[in-house]
C-alpha cells in the first residue's frame, strides 16, 4: 500500500451493529510485536504507509484501521465529506472487529498501541477497557479539543442544542468544508513542517477524492466533547505510556494532555521542539528520533533483547 513495506493489505470487516470498516496491516516475518496504530479524524489507512515503514525498520508489524465514516469505509451520512457520529462508544464497535482481524491473521505479539489526535481518544478509552496491549503510545492525543477557555461553553452549548434540535448531522458553525489539506497551503498549515509529507497527503486525496473529509457535525462535537470530558475523570491506565506532543501543537487541548501524563505513573511526556500536530509526518530528523524512543518505548515492555535493525 502507498509507500508502505512490501507485503502490505486491506481487508474488510463488519462491526457488531453492521457497519463495514476496512483493515489495513503491514505483516513483517520475525517481528518482535504488532503496532495497533489508531489514526485520527479525516484518516485512512495508506496515510500510514511511512509510518509503517519506520516500525517495520524497528522490528514492528503494523495494523491500521479505517473508523466509520472516513477513508473508505462507510460514510455515514448522505454528504460523504461530514464528519459525524453520534456517541463515541461507535468508535468501540470499529476497535471490537479490528482486533478480531488481529486475532484471525495472528499477528505477532506483544500488541502495543500507537493513537494519534482523535485515535488517542478511541485508544485511551480502549485501554480502560481492557484492550490486549504491553504498552501505549500517543502522539498530538485529542484528550481536548483545542480551543480558547472562552469558547468551551459555546461549544458545549452548540454540540448539545444542534443534536436537541434534530441538526446531529448538520455541520456545526466555522469548520471547513473540504479536505484541509486542498484548501490550506503548506505555509500555515498545522500539520507538518516537512513540504514533502504534506505534498504526499494533497497527492493521496487528489489521487482518491473519496478519502476525503471535511468538517464535524453538531453531532460528532456533542460526543467528541462528553467523551474526552468523561475521559478525563478516569484514572490514568495502568499501561505504560508514552506522549509526544507537538511544541507548536495547535488542534487539540494541549494543558488536557499534560494534565494526563502528569498524572500517569507509568507515563512519559516527550516535547517535540517546533513540532506540529503530525510529529508522526514531520521532518526526516523529527521522525527519526521519534520512532527510535517509540520503538525503545515498546522494546522495554516486549520482553525484546535482540538490537534494533537501524532505520533507514
Amino acid at each position: 500500500m502507498d509507500e508502505g513495506p512490501a507485503g502490505g493489505d486491506a481487508v474488510w470487516a463488519r462491526t457488531s451493529d453492521g457497519v463495514r470498516i476496512r483493515v489495513g496491516l503491514w505483516p513483517l516475518a520475525g517481528a518482535r510485536g504488532t503496532v495497533l496504530l489508531f489514526p485520527g479524524r479525516t484518516e485512512y489507512i495508506e496515510k500510514y504507509g511511512p509510518a509503517a515503514g519506520d516500525l517495520a525498520a524497528r522490528g514492528y508489524a503494523t495494523l491500521t484501521v479505517d473508523w466509520r465514516g472516513q477513508g473508505i469505509a462507510d460514510r455515514l451520512t448522505k454528504d460523504p465529506l461530514k464528519g459525524h457520529v453520534g456517541d463515541f462508544d461507535e468508535y468501540q464497535r470499529d476497535v471490537q472487529a479490528a482486533l478480531a482481524v488481529a486475532k484471525h491473521f495472528d499477528l505477532p505479539r506483544p500488541w502495543h498501541l500507537l493513537g494519534h489526535s482523535m485515535g488517542g481518544c478511541i485508544g485511551l478509552r480502549a485501554l480502560h477497557d481492557g484492550v490486549p496491549v504491553a504498552s501505549a503510545s500517543f502522539t498530538g492525543p485529542m484528550w481536548g479539543i483545542g480551543m480558547p477557555a472562552a469558547m468551551r461553553p459555546l461549544a458545549w452549548a452548540l454540540g448539545v442544542l444542534g443534536t436537541l434540535v434534530g441538526r446531529s448531522e448538520s455541520y456545526a458553525p466555522g469548520v471547513v468544508r473540504d479536505a484541509y489539506v486542498l484548501i490550506q497551503s503548506f505555509e500555515g498549515n498545522n500539520l507538518t513542517n516537512d513540504p514533502d509529507m504534506y505534498d504526499f497527503m494533497i497527492r493521496q486525496t487528489r489521487a482518491h477524492p473519496e478519502i476525503a473529509l471535511a468538517g464535524v457535525t453538531y453531532g460528532w462535537l456533542n460526543a467528541a466533547l462528553k467523551e474526552t470530558s468523561a475521559l478525563a475523570r478516569l484514572p490514568a491506565p495502568a499501561v505504560p505510556g508514552l506522549t509526544f506532543l507537538g511544541s507548536d501543537e495547535g488542534i487539540v487541548d494541549v494543558a488536557a494532555v499534560q494534565t494526563l501524563m502528569a498524572r500517569w505513573p507509568n507515563g512519559r511526556l516527550e516535547i517535540i521542539e517546533h513540532g506540529r500536530h503530525e510529529v508522526l509526518m514531520d521532518t526526516p530528523g523529527r521522525r527519526r528520533a521519534l520512532f527510535d524512543a517509540m520503538a525503545a518505548h515498546f522494546d522495554a515492555h516486549s520482553g525484546a533483547t535482540t538490537p534494533r535493525a537501524a532505520a533507514s
